[in-house]
């Protein structure tokens, strides 16, 4: 409507202007209800016209949407396994910080668990302090070997020393017992050599490495009795807690409650434009918008990033084929907007639903030296009509509360 008043402006009102006061004809004589298409009809026509081409241009060079929200995230409160809650510490609604307690799921195999692997660094602790008891004991036996050793040897050679003075005064069978004792001597130091080796590998290697898996299993029962206790992991606040002691969750299927985040929507307003606008949307681009939840306000926003495809193209492998035709409504193109001042979505409530405008500015092309005269007067001209967009949408704004409350019907 307003552009149709703005079109008959330059149209419809001089063609009367014309007849009226260049042709002398009086309104009701001559122009009459009736001959109102005869007499105006270059106006009409020139008006209708010019109507049609300004609203294809301001709605094609600035466009304008309804379909934008302030998305925002939620995350699901869910444990890493499953079990039955043992003690909730958050009501149903709560502002939370990060690493607050929000509930405790029964722990009692997980603590068994964690005690069994603390027995078990105990015992490779004891087993530890006794094989170094056993290394003394194979020095001992070692020392003892020697002495036996040594004992044979000297036996064994005082012996043979007579034997080669004055042959026949020693038996030769006593000479080689004597050489199979002092064998059986060496073959004892050997032995407890080998056996105080074994006990100093299981010092220095076997235990250690036993430890360490200890260690690790030990590592893994915290891990496990720390899962049974869910914690905030960011700011935020606490919404459809219904959790109860006794109740079983389950993390594929019974989240407990939805976290969300501080902040969450007050960042980027997303807004979804016509396909048509497709070549015109550009990062950069300065936007206004208007929210049910903060009303007679105009939000100055910027394009920071525009979606380059469809969401509703989409597919996802299965067995079935594609059908063109099952795709009844047009996608959008996403395009994402922040603020352009800080502070600016400030008072607006998350998930709130806006108008959003955007405006095609020409500003580089038209002072730039090699642009055309014909081509600088018509972008002068697609920039201008941005302010028809920009009125309408403070009308809206204005009209909104009065459309919510009282048109709607509620």
């Amino acid at each position: 409507m307003f552009e149709l008043i703005l079109c008959s402006l330059v149209t419809i009102l001089p063609d009367y202007l014309y007849r009226r006061y260049g042709q002398n004809k009086r309104l009701g004589k001559e122009i009459t209800f009736y001959s109102v298409w005869y007499e105006l009809r270059w106006g009409i026509v020139a008006c209708l016209m010019l109507t049609v081409s300004l609203i294809t241009m301001i709605f094609y060079f600035h466009p304008s949407t309804t379909t934008s929200t302030l998305f925002f995230r939620t995350i699901p409160i869910l444990p890493e396994g499953s079990g039955r809650v043992a003690e909730v510490n958050v009501g149903f609604s709560a502002s939370v910080k990060k690493g607050d307690v929000l509930f405790r799921l029964d722990s009692s195999r997980q603590e068994a668990a964690l005690e069994t692997a603390k027995r078990k660094i105990a015992e490779i602790d004891a087993a530890l302090v006794a094989a170094e008891a056993d290394v003394v004991k194979a020095e001992a036996q070692i020392q003892e070997a020697k002495a036996a050793y040594q004992q044979a040897r000297d036996e064994l050679d005082v012996k043979s020393d007579l034997q080669r003075r004055n042959p026949g005064i020693v038996a030769q069978r006593d000479i080689e017992k004597l050489q199979v004792a002092v064998d059986q001597r060496q073959a004892g130091i050997d032995a407890a050599s080998a056996a105080k080796q074994t006990f100093v590998l299981r010092i220095s290697t076997l235990l250690p490495a036993e430890r360490a898996s200890a260690e690790a299993v030990l590592a893994q029962a915290k891990v496990d009795l720390d899962k049974t206790i869910v914690r905030a992991g960011v700011d935020g606040r606490v919404e459809q807690f219904l959790l109860r002691v006794g109740d079983i969750v389950n993390q594929l299927m019974r989240p407990a409650g939805i976290l969300i985040p501080d902040g969450a929507g007050q960042r980027a307003l997303q807004a979804g434009f016509g396909q048509i606008e497709a070549q015109v949307m550009r990062k950069g681009m300065v936007a206004e918008a208007v929210c049910i939840s903060k009303p007679w306000v105009v939000i100055p926003m910027v394009v920071t990033s525009v979606q380059d495809y469809i969401a509703a193209g989409q597919i996802r492998g299965g067995e079935q084929l594609v059908e063109a035709q099952n795709v009844t409504r047009p996608g959008t193109i996403l395009v994402h907007l922040e603020p352009l001042y800080e502070g600016g979505l400030e008072g607006v409530t998350a998930g709130s639903n806006c108008i959003v405008n955007a405006y095609t500015s020409n500003h580089d092309e038209i002072v730039a030296k090699e642009t055309g005269s014909a081509r600088r007067a018509m972008l002068h001209v697609i920039d201008a009509v941005g302010l028809v967009h920009a009125l309408l949408l403070r009308i809206q704004a204005l009209l909104m509360p009065i459309k919510t409350l009282v048109l709607s019907g509620h």
